[in-house]
């Protein structure tokens, strides 16, 4: 079972990936289009082009592959980029349920203290 409190990082494969590629396919993806180590302690999250299935790549003392699938809804992915995009084990969380990710904040930073 996938247990995800022991993460530091996790990495989305932004747009749609094969998932006909198992471990050793996903790795070399990971290794030389986002140059990245699969080894790291990270998850590697992949997703299909049509948005109903993903497959999470996790090195621990050996490769797991996990492999989700949904019936009726989608994954709210991000398909705008070709690189891999950081995110959190909560925002993990939450692309799971169902809940968009979202990849540029819609807030600006507050620059300078009498803002008010």
């Amino acid at each position: 079972m996938l247990n995800i409190d022991k993460i530091d990082t996790v990495y989305l494969a932004c747009g749609a990936t094969d998932l006909r590629k198992s471990i050793d396919g996903l790795s070399i993806i990971v290794q030389t289009q986002f140059q990245l180590d699969p080894f790291e302690k990270a998850l590697f999250v992949f997703c299909n082009r049509q948005m109903n299935k993903l497959k999470i790549l996790h090195f621990d003392d050996g490769f797991w592959l996990y492999y989700h699938r949904l019936e009726r809804n989608k994954f709210k992915w991000p398909m705008s980029k070709e690189e891999a995009l950081k995110i959190t084990v909560e925002e993990l969380r939450w692309l799971l349920k169902g809940y968009e990710v979202r990849t540029v904040s819609k807030f600006k930073p507050i620059k300078g203290k009498n803002h008010f």
